[in-house]
This record gives C-alpha cells, sequence and structure tokens, in this order.
C-alpha cells in the first residue's frame, strides 16, 4: 500500500539515485488490500508508471480496470510467493497477503494484514455503514484466518499509532501472532465482547472522507 505522500518520497528516492529503469522493471504486481478511505492510494498511478498490474480483491468496485484477485489465490515471484486472504471486516473487499521465502523455508514468514489486524489493536468496521454487522465479520476474519497462522509468522500491519483507521494501535511497526495472541487485548474477548469493545472505541470519521473514497474508485 502507498499514500500519495509516500509514493512520492518513494519516487524521489528513485530519481536521486537513478534507479528509474530498475526500480520500474522489477515491480509486477502492485496490491493495495482494500479501497482506502483515510488516505488517496498512489498504487495505480504507481502500476502505469511501471508497466506492472493493480491488483485488488473481487469485491471491489473502482471505476477502472484492475486485476481480481481471489481468496487462497497464490502469486509466484522467484523464491517469493504470496497468498491472497479475503478477511472482510473493516471493509468488505479488505484482504492480507501471507507471504513465504522457499528460499529460507517452506513455512510462511510473514503476513501482511492491512487494516484487519493492527499491532496491539483490530480495525475498525465503521467506514461503510452496519458496524455492528462488520465488528462480528472483523471478529470471524481474525480468528479463523490469521490467528491460526503459525505462530512465528510476523505481522506487518497497514497503519501505526496515530492514523484513523483503528483504536489503540501500538507505535511498533510489527508484531508476531504468538504476541499478538497473548497481549493484543482487543482479541481477549468473545465475539459479543469484541464487538461491544469496538463499537465503544470507533474514532471520529476521518476528514474528508467520502471525496478520498470517490478517488480512490476513479
Amino acid at each position: 500500500m502507498l499514500c500519495y505522500s509516500c509514493f512520492f518520497s518513494f519516487l524521489g528516492i528513485i530519481k536521486y539515485e537513478g534507479l528509474h529503469n530498475l526500480v520500474y522493471k522489477v515491480i509486477n504486481y502492485v496490491i493495495d488490500t482494500h479501497i482506502h478511505a483515510d488516505h488517496v492510494s498512489g498504487g495505480k498511478e504507481l502500476a502505469e508508471k511501471s508497466a506492472g498490474v493493480y491488483a485488488l480483491h473481487e469485491p471491489s468496485t473502482p471505476n477502472f480496470y484492475f486485476e481480481t484477485l481471489k481468496d487462497k489465490q497464490v502469486i509466484i515471484s522467484g523464491n517469493v510467493s504470496t497468498q491472497v486472504i479475503h478477511t472482510p471486516g473493516h471493509t468488505m473487499d479488505s484482504i492480507c497477503l501471507l507471504v513465504s521465502d522457499t528460499s529460507r523455508a517452506n513455512e510462511p514468514w510473514f503476513v501482511i494484514s492491512g487494516h484487519t489486524l493492527f499491532v496491539g489493536s483490530a480495525g475498525r468496521p465503521d467506514l461503510r455503514g452496519q458496524e455492528e454487522k462488520m465488528a462480528g465479520i472483523l471478529y470471524d476474519s481474525i480468528n479463523d484466518k490469521l490467528l491460526t497462522l503459525p505462530e512465528h509468522v510476523e505481522i506487518y500491519p497497514g497503519a501505526q499509532a496515530g492514523s484513523v483507521c483503528g483504536a489503540g494501535l501500538s507505535a511498533k511497526p510489527c508484531s508476531t501472532i504468538s504476541f499478538e495472541k497473548h497481549f493484543n487485548t482487543s482479541l481477549k474477548n468473545s465475539k459479543e465482547g469484541f464487538i461491544k469493545g469496538i463499537l465503544e472505541n470507533i474514532l471520529p470519521e476521518p476528514a474528508n472522507m467520502l471525496n478520498i473514497i470517490k478517488q480512490n474508485v476513479q
């Protein structure tokens, strides 16, 4: 995932180092974990500049062409395999990406958890309405799909402390499945307790949210 500020910083580094052709040639896929509501994504533009493929999960509905990703689909890039995991709850099109480096081991290495599971917290379920229903779906995605991964798997979420994408996020950029099972307090409750807790701590709506969503689907 890349917001515009990150995207243009990335391009600035490439320009400064003279790496345009090298970097663009090695970008095959640009994947957004969902249609964002809190920042404008630079993913589509990066894909266009690199002649890579811009991809989203199949429930997404932008007004432009994108490659459809399916649950359990595996993308192979040399020794690296990336499995798509559909994890609705933050939004219905949310996915996580489970990455393995077969040159090191056949076991998965890390998961890019998007805005589904954060370090110390979970994603917010209210950005598209039906927040109680979505909170229940989010609970199922986290418990049935992410927390069943091997405990050594590292977690790299799409946001840290200060983000409006969830309450109580840690400033730490990564964690592990095992650590979050033991110490993520939002995951300690029953389904009913999880729903109640997450709805009681919903943050204000992101500024200019509807316009941001509009820009991300055009």
